[in-house]
């Protein structure tokens, strides 16, 4: 069994390190049932919308998307973010690191009723890779953007990555 395992993992982390591009890391990963918004798109002034990051707090705390509301993944609180969003009309874009966990987030907003939901392609890593603006928890610009993981992390090719803390 514990072989097994091991085997498991290590097919696992071979497919990881194997993804040729992000579009088929979240092909892989998403079920493409929330449209993509590109980070071009979204950094236009046109683009009006509630912008909400669905990583964890630390994540959020190290940068993230100027007036993007912290909704986090782990303890989203869908009664919560319905209170604060009326409109079940308004434009919503949901962003992780890359586009995973932000999709899981937008199908459950689209299931309580949010009609106009869309997906950051790439997260904030495709968005600070095209040199797009970052703010720390003091509301300054940083470079700084956590890097989730190691094998996660080659995904960010622009500005300077934070790793999480290991728990003591």
């Amino acid at each position: 069994m514990r072989v097994l395992f091991f085997i498991g993992f290590g097919i696992v982390s071979l497919s990881l390190q194997a993804q040729a591009s992000l579009g088929d890391l979240l092909n892989r990963y998403n079920h493409n049932d929330i449209p993509y918004i590109s980070v071009q798109e979204l950094a236009m002034p046109k683009t009006k919308a509630v912008i909400l990051d669905a990583r964890e707090l630390q994540e959020y705390e190290v940068s993230h998307l100027k007036n993007a509301v912290f909704v986090g993944y782990d303890h989203f609180d869908l009664a919560k973010i319905s209170e604060e969003l009326k409109d079940k009309n308004q434009a919503i874009v949901v962003y992780c690191s890359l586009g995973i966990r932000s999709e899981t987030i937008a199908n459950k907003l689209k299931k309580a009723g949010y009609t106009d939901v869309s997906n950051l392609y790439g997260g904030i890593f495709e968005w600070k890779n095209n040199d797009f603006d970052v703010y720390n928890s003091e509301d300054r610009k940083t470079d700084s953007i956590h890097a989730f993981s190691k094998s996660w992390s080659k995904w960010l090719t622009n500005g300077k990555k934070v790793y999480p803390e290991k728990a003591p």
